[in-house]
């Protein structure tokens, strides 16, 4: 049954003659796209990033609101829709994903004494939960940084995107498979109404696919972090994965941290961001608490 998430964003803060740049969405069992239509813009194309192939559309806006739909469908059975791409797994050293020596070195050490595999992913998810409390600073932990600092026995304030930056950086440098996916969250107490983005974590270890999200477990007021997506009520439409994008435009190609929301793109090919008026999810997504999904490779 088919799901429509709509993003609208006003117009009025636009950069002179800047260009949307909005993602097209991923094939994901977790919901995902099948098709989008722009209200309030031309669609000029798409764009593919650099190194993982996810689609982003260029939309010249013609009105004061530009309305983005995403019409999003659960696979059937024989669809065998992964839950996530594969390429989401690949390891890619940027300054967002590469762990620093002392962190690297930390990350192995915690994974060996586990006992590796499915231990050593627990191990050091409860590492990177018990260094974080769980806020939005202005600061993060890592800016200033050309890799993930290692934060020892400190304890740093950090959103899911500070805590998610810190575990894959660990993970990966402890040799496990990880992935940095990330979407809208709609709250079950908003009706189907968002403001913000959210992202999450999800291993191959083992030949099984795990989820993780710490920050929606210390929102919820744990710190006993378990597998599984919503601690928190709620459903999650993935839109992207992985970090450190890169997209050809008009203006040339656009270098960005992610493509989650959508971005004003200028004549300089400099990505800004926009503010969007929200997100409305309308249809039956229905993504309810209880077990873990455990995918075999």
């Amino acid at each position: 049954m088919a799901t429509l998430v709509t993003v609208k964003l006003l117009t009025e803060e636009r950069p002179n003659q800047a260009l949307i740049l909005a993602p097209g969405g991923i094939a994901s069992s977790l919901g995902g796209v099948s098709s989008v239509q722009v209200r309030g813009g031309d669609l000029m194309g798409t764009s593919f990033e650099q190194r993982t192939g996810q689609p982003a559309l260029l939309i010249r806006p013609t009105a004061a609101e530009v309305a983005i739909d995403y019409e999003l469908h659960e696979p059937t059975d024989e669809e065998h829709t992964p839950r996530y791409p594969l390429e989401a797994f690949l390891p890619f050293p940027c300054m967002f994903t590469e762990a620093a020596a002392e962190l690297a070195d930390a990350s192995i050490k915690i994974a060996r004494e586990a006992g590796g595999g499915r231990k050593a992913v627990q191990a050091l998810i409860d590492e990177a939960s018990a260094r974080f409390t769980y806020d939005h600073p202005q600061e993060r932990f890592n800016d200033g940084h050309d890799e993930v600092p290692y934060l020892g026995c400190s304890v740093a304030t950090g959103s899911c995107v500070d805590i998610n930056t810190y575990l894959v950086a660990s993970l990966r440098a402890a040799g496990l498979e990880a992935a940095y996916v990330y979407g809208y969250f709609f709250p079950e107490e908003r009706n189907g109404f968002t403001v913000g983005m959210h992202c999450w974590v999800a291993t191959r270890v083992e030949g099984v696919l795990e989820e993780w999200d710490i920050a929606h477990h210390k929102k919820m007021g744990t710190d006993t972090i378990g597998e599984g997506l919503n601690p928190k009520p709620g459903c999650r439409v993935v839109m992207g994965h992985s970090m450190s994008h890169q997209y050809q435009t008009p203006f040339g190609p656009v270098a960005t941290k992610l493509l989650a929301s959508p971005l004003w793109v200028n004549h300089d090919g400099l990505a800004e961001k926009t503010k969007i008026e929200g997100a409305w999810l309308e249809g039956d997504l229905l993504q309810a608490s209880g077990p873990t999904i455990r995918i075999e490779k």
